[in-house]
C-alpha cells in the first residue's frame, strides 16, 4: 500500500508538471502521497469492517441454527420420555421452537402431529393404558388449536399441513380455529370424546378430510361454522353419536362433500344453515335410524346443493 501511495502521489505531480512546466517540490509530493495513503486506508478499511461484519453474522447464523437444532432435539427425547410430565414439557418446548424457528415450523407442527396418531389406550383399565397421556395429548390439541385462531399472528400455525391421520380424539376442540391453505388431514380419525367442538371454525381453502372418520361422541358440533373455499369432505365417515350439529353453518364457496356418509342414529339437523355458493354434496349418504332435519335452511341462486337421499330445497326457499 505504500509503493502504491507513492506512486500515484508521484505521478499525480509529475502530471502536473507536465502540464504547468514547472519543477516538482518533495513537499508537494509528500503531502499528495500522505492524501493518496489516507484515502487508500480508508477503502481498506471500510472493506476489511464489511467483511468482517458478514463473517460475524454468518457465525451467529450458525451458532443460533445450531442452537435451535439442539432445542429441537432435546424437546424431541423429552416427548419420548417414560415420565407425564416430562412429555408434557417437551409439547411446550416443542410449541415454542416451532414459534421461534419459522424455517422448521412445519417440522415441529409434524412432530406434535405424529404425537397424537401414535397407538393410544384412554380406558384406564385396558393393556398398554399410561397415566397422564390424556392430558399430554389434550395439551397437543388445545396447543395446535391455539395457534389456529389468528392467521395473521406471526406465530400462527394457519395455512400449515397438520396430518391426523387415525389419530384418537378423546377430548379438546377446535373452536373458532382457522383452516386457510394447506392439508388438514383427518383422515380415519375417532372422535370419542363426549363432545366433538369445531363450534364457529372457519374453512377458507386449502383441503379438511375427514374421509372415513368416526364420531361416536355424544355431540359433534359445527354450529356456524364458515365454509368459504377449499374443500371440505365426510366422504364415507361415521355419524354414531346423539346429534351431529351443524346449524347455522354457512357454505359461500369452495366444496362440503357428505358423499357416503353414514348418519347411524340420533339427531342430525343443519337447522337456519346457509348455502350462497359453491358445492354442498349429500349424493350416496345414508341414513340408520337417524332424524336428518334441515329445517331453515336457505339456498341461494349460486348454490350447487346436491341433495342426495334427502328432499330437495330450491332456491330461495327454506
Amino acid at each position: 500500500m505504500l509503493a502504491y501511495g507513492l506512486y500515484q502521489g508521484a505521478d499525480t505531480l509529475l502530471t502536473a508538471q507536465n502540464r504547468t512546466g514547472k519543477p516538482v517540490d518533495v513537499n508537494d509530493v509528500i503531502k499528495t502521497t500522505v492524501t493518496v495513503l489516507t484515502l487508500v486506508g480508508a477503502v481498506l478499511t471500510g472493506i476489511y469492517a464489511y467483511r468482517k461484519q458478514l463473517l460475524a453474522e454468518g457465525d451467529a447464523h450458525r451458532a443460533d441454527a445450531s442452537q435451535l437444532a439442539d432445542r429441537y432435539s432435546a424437546a424431541a427425547e423429552q416427548l419420548g420420555h417414560e415420565q407425564a410430565a416430562v412429555r408434557l414439557a417437551g409439547v411446550y418446548a416443542m410449541a415454542r421452537l416451532a414459534d421461534d424457528w419459522p424455517e422448521q415450523r412445519q417440522v415441529c407442527i409434524d412432530v406434535l402431529c405424529a404425537y397424537l396418531r401414535m397407538p393410544y389406550e384412554p380406558e384406564h383399565t385396558a393393556t398398554g393404558f399410561k397415566t397422564g397421556e390424556r392430558e399430554v395429548r389434550l395439551t397437543i390439541i388445545r396447543t395446535i388449536s391455539d395457534h389456529l385462531q389468528d392467521p395473521t399472528a406471526p406465530t400462527t400455525w394457519c395455512g400449515r399441513n397438520l396430518n391426523f391421520t387415525g389419530a384418537i380424539f378423546d377430548g379438546g376442540h377446535f373452536s373458532r380455529a382457522h383452516f386457510t391453505e394447506g392439508l388438514v388431514d383427518f383422515g380415519g380419525a375417532q372422535f370419542t370424546g363426549d363432545t366433538v367442538n369445531f363450534l364457529d371454525a372457519k374453512f377458507i381453502g386449502g383441503t379438511v378430510s375427514f374421509v372415513g372418520a368416526q364420531f361416536t361422541g355424544d355431540t359433534v358440533g359445527f354450529l356456524n361454522a364458515q365454509f368459504i373455499g377449499g374443500s371440505v369432505t365426510f366422504g364415507g365417515a361415521q355419524f354414531v353419536g346423539d346429534w351431529a350439529m351443524f346449524n347455522h353453518a354457512q357454505v359461500n364457496d369452495g366444496v362440503l362433500h357428505f358423499g357416503a356418509a353414514k348418519f347411524i342414529g340420533g339427531i342430525v339437523s343443519f337447522s337456519e344453515a346457509q348455502f350462497t355458493g359453491g358445492t354442498v354434496s349429500f349424493v350416496g349418504a345414508q341414513v340408520t335410524n337417524a332424524t336428518v332435519s334441515f329445517g331453515g335452511v336457505q339456498v341461494g341462486s349460486n348454490a350447487n346443493v346436491l341433495w342426495g337421499p334427502f328432499p330437495v330445497i330450491s332456491p330461495g326457499t327454506s
